[in-house]
């Protein structure tokens, strides 16, 4: 689906200001009983001349294990991209509540590396309206290109679902089909995550939703206790499967249960390679050691 028409931001929108906002819609739709309707915005919202600070990249680099490098990692461009999706979210036109939006699923493509240096052009746009069991979900895409240029350099499809919130004229879905049974295989790595961990990625990502960052914060929004970020999550999976992935990759993470904190998280990675030894695809899969319960999984793969 190509991208709808464009509106131009002068500069990166404030995650911060954004879920204030987003607070005081919800507040006002409660009282009001108001309804945006069941479409997406006609457009999307741009930033051009978008650069990265050395202090955040730093600090995202020891937070999520990533090699200290001048190259982007591709998680580090979600981050960098996640104001101007939220920011789409966030207008008036929007048919679903941004705060409590659950993340299901990412795919993103990365083309050609990004240079820490390079000033970059980002656009995002909610495009794929659809119903789901629980609710109605969309997808969230960003596209990332070096500054007054046409090559795509990454691209983002987040999909979030609005748990409880049934648009009309949004077919609900048959119920699907019970996941498979998960038995857990030897982890190659086992994450201590403390109680701080949501706390520390908002710090170096900007995302400050409640639901990451304390107990209350996330008992306010029905959660028992705070969860890690999702994306947090996947970007230590990707830091793990290293170097191999090379320059051009594909990274899709499908999220199914929550990591609430503080908690152990086992991790396996296992690889598949061409007959001559050349890495073809890493698959992950992230558990918990306690219950046996599946986190998230997904893959990294060579687009070459």
């Amino acid at each position: 689906m190509s991208a709808p028409r464009t509106v131009r931001l002068g500069e990166m929108p404030s995650l911060s200001k954004l879920y204030v906002n987003a607070a005081a819609t919800a507040a006002r739709r409660r009282v009001l009983g108001a309804q945006s309707g069941s479409e997406l915005p006609g457009c999307g919202h741009e930033v051009r001349g978008v650069t990265a600070g050395v202090g955040n990249l730093t600090a995202y680099q020891h937070l999520v294990g990533e090699t200290a490098s001048d190259v982007l990692p591709a998680g580090f461009i979600h981050a960098l991209a996640f104001p101007l999706a939220m920011s789409v979210m966030n207008r008036e036109d929007f048919p679903l509540p941004l705060l409590g939006m659950i993340h299901l699923s990412n795919k993103v493509v990365q083309s050609v590396p990004v240079q820490f240096s390079e000033a970059l052009d980002i656009r995002a746009w909610a495009e794929n309206l659809r119903g789901h069991r629980a609710g109605t979900q969309l997808d969230l895409v960003a596209e990332v290109r070096g500054a007054g240029e046409d090559t795509l350099r990454w691209r983002g499809v987040s999909t979030y679902l609005a748990k409880g919130v049934f648009l009309p004229g949004i077919d609900k879905p048959s119920a699907a089909a019970a996941p498979g049974d998960f038995t857990a295989p030897d982890p190659t790595a086992l994450w201590q995550l403390g109680v701080d961990t949501g706390r520390a990625y908002a710090a170096v990502s900007g995302d400050f939703n409640p639901i990451h960052l304390s107990v209350l914060s996330a008992k306010a929004l029905g959660m028992r206790r705070s969860i890690a970020h999702g994306m947090y999550l996947a970007s230590r999976a990707l830091a793990d499967v290293g170097a191999a992935k090379g320059d051009a990759f594909s990274w899709d993470v499908v999220f199914e249960a929550p990591v609430f904190l503080p908690a152990r998280v086992a991790l396996d990675i296992s690889t598949v390679q061409d007959d001559d030894g050349a890495w073809l695809r890493s698959d992950y899969v992230a558990w918990s050691p306690r219950s046996g319960r599946k986190h998230f999984s997904g893959s990294v793969a060579s687009l070459k």
